[in-house]
């Protein structure tokens, strides 16, 4: 399969808003409520815990279909990560809703899984669930787990290429986060 259309496929696929359309079934548009994100954590304050995994399986799945066809297909490196890279930039940069998306958490756990392994991986997610029920602060949890990502990749892989994609999750994903991480300076972050 071509790498150009593996890098429109995968935006594309990121770009699918499923935190805004699962609440648009249930007549709320989550651009109104809670901290008007489109993410799985605003979805939770909005519809409920049930929906808020519908909404994080969703989005894990979207980025899936990507990365496992750029494994199958590409042997760069380089090109791998740039596919993976394409689902969160089209999350959180989304076309169908002009360009205003999620923070791009979800979308990074394929690349997540395939690069560092599944035991890793759910080490990792076990760090950030244990962090979660002490902080109860979603924003927090998700930084401190993607500034622990690059070396994840990096002692996982020992690839610079994978290195360099961890920190620009982190990068993209701060930038997302940028009102979260105000809130959190001043200590008015909305809590779970």
């Amino acid at each position: 399969m071509n790498f150009y259309i593996l890098v429109i496929l995968s935006y594309l696929l990121g770009s699918i808003p499923f935190g805004y359309l699962i609440p648009k079934l249930k007549n709320v548009d989550i651009r109104r409520v809670g901290s008007k994100g489109t993410g799985a954590t605003n979805v939770s304050r909005a519809l409920g815990l049930k929906y808020a995994v519908l909404v994080g399986v969703l989005d894990i799945l979207k980025a899936s279909l990507p990365v496992f066809l750029a494994f199958k297909y590409l042997s760069s490196e380089v090109l791998i990560g740039i596919v993976m890279f394409m689902a969160v930039l089209g999350h959180i940069f989304p076309v169908w809703l002009k360009f205003k998306g999620g923070k791009g958490i979800a979308t990074f756990v394929p690349s997540m899984v395939v690069i560092l392994g599944v035991i890793p991986a759910l080490v990792l997610f076990l760090i950030w669930v244990a962090l979660l029920k002490i902080t109860r602060t979603m924003s927090l949890n998700n930084l401190v787990l993607l500034w622990l990502l690059p070396f994840a990749f990096w002692y996982f892989s020992h690839s610079v290429v994978y290195f360099i994609l961890g920190v620009s999750f982190y990068l993209i994903t701060l930038w997302a986060h940028r009102e979260n991480v105000y809130r959190l300076y001043n200590r008015k972050e909305l809590k779970l």
